[in-house]
């Protein structure tokens, strides 16, 4: 059974990328599916028998969530200068895709536990001739996120920038890393 067959709604399959490196992620989680949108990825984790937290500033496309047992939902808006929502809480698995607030990022290896893997997927320069993000604020630079993975201690399981042109043509960096101990 797939993530999106869980439910009469249709939802995006998971990200590839997402996919291949799943499981190194320790289960039982939690897995923090950070600017959760609808919840792929939070959908995705849940139907691999992993506890999840899924945060956004707009809940509504994860409504039928409510009240699972496996999923924690958080509404919060990471963007206005509010306190990190999480505490110092960590997490053996942390997952972003299409999302890029680089005031953030320290605040992920922080939330990363000993042992866990951080997912990341998004835009990089070069994706403004295809459209949007095309602002270099939302675009990240060439090798930040294996630079990012040095910086904080994390050991790159992989990382690649590639062009795509499924589902629609952009440029994007992938990162998975693990924080050793």
């Amino acid at each position: 059974m797939t993530a999106s067959s869980s439910s009469s709604c249709h939802f995006s399959a998971p990200s590839p990328w997402v996919s291949r490196f799943a499981t190194a992620i320790h289960r039982p989680g939690p897995v923090l599916d950070l600017a959760a949108g609808r919840g792929r990825h939070a959908r995705y984790f849940k139907g691999l028998a992993y506890k999840v937290v899924a945060l956004d500033r707009d809940i509504d496309g994860l409504a039928d969530l409510s009240g699972d047992p496996a999923v924690e939902i958080i509404a919060a808006d990471l963007e206005d200068g509010s306190p990190w929502p999480l505490a110092e809480r960590q997490f053996p698995g942390i997952v972003v895709t299409n999302y890029l607030h680089r005031p953030l990022m320290p605040r992920l290896a922080a939330a990363l536990a000993p042992g866990g893997v951080l997912i990341y997927e998004t835009f990089a320069l070069g994706n403004e001739r295809y459209g949007r993000p095309s602002n270099p604020d939302f675009l990240l630079r060439p090798e930040e996120l294996r630079d990012y993975a040095q910086q904080h201690g994390l050991t790159v399981l992989g990382y690649e920038q590639v062009e795509i042109r499924e589902p629609k043509p952009a440029v994007i960096q992938h990162l998975a890393a693990r924080r050793d101990g």
